[in-house]
């Protein structure tokens, strides 16, 4: 399935392990260096639990390689992910002060140990925004003052992708970073860290064609990586390649299952959850609902995370709400439960508002209108909460998805005008800002949502423009086209309507199951 990369060289690889070609030339031991590469191309696929040993392992084989500290510190914090815990940032600033009192025998391998400490600072006083854009920027010098050092130029990359403003619809942070990587991608094909983080810089929808190449590769280069097996269907997913995510998903999440009974892990490791979030997103796509349902299955068996993480909390929330969502069973949406129950929901108030955002809109769509005011108060209450706790960006998300809900609770109650002003709301709300990497996208998109209002309170050509705008960012998704159609249909516009028809069928071509909306389009187009 997956073409065999160049193994990384290291006392405790296996002869079978592709983790990519990683030098990062340091002083310490023989024994070492061999070690430490691998261990860096451990970090650069986002492996962090196994960074952490490899990185541990070469401070064994030469106790006095600083480098070997600076390693276990950087593995400590996942700078695309989420922040560390107080516990975590205490484990990073001791690796850090190990690092300075072993003592780095090179400037510039002080200088590598400079910037992670500028991240675990005073992580007491200051936030961890404020922390990351210094680590940048001590990241930025040592490319500057060691340009030829390629590790450096990939790593400055990584912290420009990690600092980027979800706002900034330049895309200013993220065409820089590929810029830098793109010559290392040339010199260092099978660099697993370059294709990587190519792919987080151009994933969004204006940018995802630039990243098809890497993303393509990607997996080729690492394949013993679970991350890396996963990470090309975030371009997949921009793209609408639903099949090639598919793919890459089920590699994925059949390789972190094996992970996590290779390590005797006492629940599913998030990794496996996160590719299963992307695999129903693409399989409900193409109609594939029988494949979907067994994955959703699936998360229904399991009953512990380990860790209990913002992945997992995200793949819990959203797998059940999708296939409920996207199949448009409002019944079962406004019925869905949380779980697994013993979670630590309350630790993740953006995930509990998922849920309560699926079951406000089956409601709503169901006729409850009681039930749907219900969930939109619960809505009200967990954004008030985010704002409380500083967490701007979640609580932008839960807005969206309070506004997107109280306008179908509107429609419902009857209020037309009250509803197109609210959904127009959370669209424009949703399209100033960028989804984060632990989601394919949202539970639905804002703008299609918005379309399908406007079908329902009859203005079929202003639902048109929406459902075309909201294909150009959440490119080939079912509901998309198939609202596009309608919308054309009812628009007048058979010409349209024969086009986003004939795309839906195509899109269906390996579906599982007879979906109404499919049965449609394919009458539609068999008229003469």
């Amino acid at each position: 399935m997956l073409c065999a990369a160049m193994a990384v060289a290291g006392e405790n690889a296996s002869s079978s392990e592709h983790l990519g070609t990683v030098h990062f030339s340091i002083s310490c031991n023989a024994a070492a260096q061999p070690q430490f590469d691998r261990a860096i191309a451990l970090l650069h696929s986002f492996w962090y639990e196994e960074a952490v040993k490899a990185f541990t392992e070469v401070t064994q084989s030469d106790p006095r390689c600083a480098m070997g500290y600076w390693g276990i510190a950087m593995s400590l914090w996942y700078p695309l992910w989420y922040p560390p815990s107080q516990a975590v940032l205490q484990q990073g600033s001791a690796a850090v002060a190990q690092a300075k009192t072993t003592g780095a025998p090179t400037e510039r391998e002080r200088a590598y140990i400079a910037a992670i400490e500028a991240f675990y600072k005073d992580a007491d006083t200051r936030d961890h925004r404020t922390r990351a854009v210094a680590y940048e920027k001590a990241m930025e010098q040592v490319h500057l003052r060691y340009p030829d050092d390629r590790e450096a130029t990939v790593f400055y990359a990584l912290a420009l992708d990690a600092t980027a403003v979800p706002t900034d619809k330049t895309y200013a942070n993220q065409l820089k970073a590929a810029d830098l990587l793109a010559p290392v991608f040339a010199e260092q094909p099978n660099h697993p860290g370059v294709a990587h983080y190519l792919i987080h810089s151009y994933d969004y929808p204006p940018l995802a064609s630039r990243a098809l190449t890497a993303a393509r590769r990607y997996a080729t280069i690492a394949p013993s990586a679970p991350h890396a097996l996963h990470m090309p269907s975030h371009i997949f997913t921009r793209l609408g390649l639903w099949q090639e995510s598919i793919h890459s998903n089920r590699a994925s999440a059949a390789a972190s299952q094996q992970y996590a009974r290779q390590v005797g892990a006492a629940g599913t490791w998030p990794e496996q959850l996160h590719a299963m979030d992307y695999l129903v997103y693409a399989y409900l796509q193409g109609a594939q609902d029988r494949d979907a349902k067994r994955v959703v299955d699936e998360l229904l068996e399991i009953q512990k995370a380990v860790p209990e993480n913002m992945v997992a909390a995200y793949a819990f929330a959203a797998i059940p709400a999708r296939y409920a969502l996207e199949r448009r069973r409002w019944t079962d949406a406004a019925a869905l439960t949380r779980h697994p129950q013993a979670f630590p929901w309350s630790q993740f108030r953006w995930a509990e508002a998922m849920t309560a955002f699926t079951r406000a809109l089956g409601a709503a769509r169901s006729g409850d209108v009681a039930h749907a005011q219900q969930e939109v108060d619960t809505l009200q209450s967990l954004h008030r909460a985010l704002v409380d706790a500083n967490q701007s960006y979640w609580a932008d998300q839960v807005e969206i998805q309070r506004r997107a809900a109280a306008a179908w609770l509107a429609q419902a109650e009857g209020k037309p005008d009250e509803a197109v002003t609210l959904m127009r709301a959370a669209a424009d709300l949703e399209a100033s800002t960028d989804k984060l990497p632990v989601t394919p996208g949202p539970l639905v998109p804002a703008r299609e949502l918005f379309g399908e209002l406007l079908l329902e309170v009859h203005q079929p050509a202003q639902a048109l423009s929406e459902f075309e705008t909201s294909l150009r960012t959440d490119t080939n998704r079912f509901n998309g086209w198939y609202g596009a159609a309608r919308a054309a249909e009812l628009s007048g516009d058979h010409a349209k309507a024969h086009t986003y028809y004939t795309n839906l069928v195509a899109l269906c071509e390996q579906a599982d199951t007879g979906r109404a909306e499919l049965v449609e389009a394919k009458a539609f187009l068999a008229k003469p």
